[in-house]
């Protein structure tokens, strides 16, 4: 992997050698880290989590954090990793793509030899920009802008960076794939969008949604945007509702998703409404009569397997709680993804935070093939993105019930 290094962060990544094979303690008061003995016997492993725990779109980080502990928890009570307990250090990057730079330089001088975050777009892909400089593994459980992992989404021939994987699918495929839905399961004729201005995962999912539906011959009427913060929307769906489209598409996160619907409704809008993954607990945020048969598309699919019942049970055990979102599972994912990939690097005895240890992890990631997880069976593509299909949600009676993979 070529990479270029100012003198920064030489400097950084030599501070991080020094806190990885010189036992610093944890930021969580706990055991030291490993200096990355072969042996196999002792130590920990030192991981870093970034998730946003305390703004406003904290249901998807809080959800991704339990979903990573819960699974880093059943393996160090079943040994660990070669012999070694898994050490977790997590910062709240607060939703912010400044503060996500900020934690990722303290992880780092915490000495972390891979890091598994942020949560949402912006922070992963601020995040991703450090990783890359210094070449450290990461895997963001849910951010799915195509830019997390290519140089230049404007260009895919500028290369990915080869370090940096997601659990989750990416923006363009579940826009794509509620086009044809649309067209395929509803058989709308014509469609509508209301998206959040400048946001990435609400720009990269209209822009997917409206280039399928002009290839399947879907014609968008109306596209409606509005500014983060807003609250009324009811200006940009009456002209959405003055043109009666068959689907609404609103690629936006859940608080807003359920604004927008009840606004909607009350302004005549009668079309079935379409979402993304962002769309996960909106029923708590709209009446179940105005919600009823909308659809989104989803990672998880919620009570669809053995191996899905049990992760629900042993999360409603772990956090008194019921599985708030698809995040959850795709958190346990994202762990399980890292934990696999080191694995290989400690099998080979090399030294945490090393270039040979990082590109092992990397190298061993690549290669997936097959490895079953709550939301899929994972390997992936030549930009880093994993292979499975989505899962259908629709509103029914308040509830997201699961109807089928698409």
């Amino acid at each position: 992997m070529k990479r270029f290094i100012s003198m920064t962060m030489a400097v950084l990544m030599a501070l991080s050698l020094v806190a990885c094979g010189g036992g610093s303690s944890s930021a969580a008061g706990g055991s030291s880290a490993a200096s990355g003995a072969a042996s196999g016997e002792g130590g920990s492993i030192k991981i870093g989590l970034l998730a946003n725990t305390s703004d406003a779109n904290a249901n998807y980080g809080n959800a991704v954090k339990n979903g990573v502990m819960l699974y880093i928890d059943e393996v160090n009570a079943a040994g660990g990793v070669n012999g070694k307990q898994i050490e977790v250090i997590a910062y709240d990057d607060k939703g912010d793509a400044t503060e996500a730079v900020t934690a990722f330089s303290r992880l780092v001088d915490d000495g972390v030899t891979a890091v598994i975050g942020g949560v949402l777009t912006g922070t992963t892909l601020a995040v991703a920009d450090e990783t890359y400089e210094i070449g450290m593994p990461q895997i963001t459980a849910s951010a799915t802008a195509p830019g997390v992992t290519l140089l230049d989404p404007e260009d895919e021939s500028a290369g990915i960076r080869e370090n940096v994987f997601r659990a989750c699918f990416i923006d363009p495929f579940q826009g794509e794939k509620m086009a044809e839905y649309a067209s395929e399961r509803l058989g709308a004729t014509t469609a509508a969008v209301i998206f959040e201005n400048g946001n990435d995962y609400s720009v990269g999912l209209k822009d997917a949604f409206v280039a399928k539906c002009e290839e399947l011959g879907i014609q968008v009427v109306a596209t409606e945007a509005y500014s983060t913060g807003d609250v009324d929307f009811k200006a940009q769906l009456t002209n959405i509702a003055g043109q009666n489209p068959d689907v609404v598409f609103s690629p936006n996160y859940y608080e807003d998703d359920g604004m927008i619907v009840t606004q909607a409704r009350e302004v005549g809008v009668t079309g079935t409404f379409l979402g993304g993954d962002g769309w996960g607990s909106v029923k708590n945020y709209a009446s179940a009569e105005d919600l009823e048969g909308s659809v989104y598309c989803s990672g998880y699919a919620p009570g669809s397997s053995d191996a899905v019942k049990q992760f629900e049970a042993d999360y409603q055990a772990a956090y008194g709680e019921d599985i708030p979102n698809m995040f959850a599972p795709l958190g346990y994912d994202a762990a399980m993804l890292m934990l696999n990939a080191i694995q290989a690097a400690e099998e080979q005895g090399l030294e945490a935070c090393t270039d040979a240890y990082y590109q092992a992890v990397i190298d061993a990631m690549s290669a997936t093939e097959g490895l079953e997880g709550i939301t899929g069976t994972y390997q992936f593509d030549e930009q880093n993105n994993p292979i499975k299909s989505a899962a259908i949600m629709k509103l029914e009676g308040g509830d997201e019930v699961f109807t089928e993979l698409f």
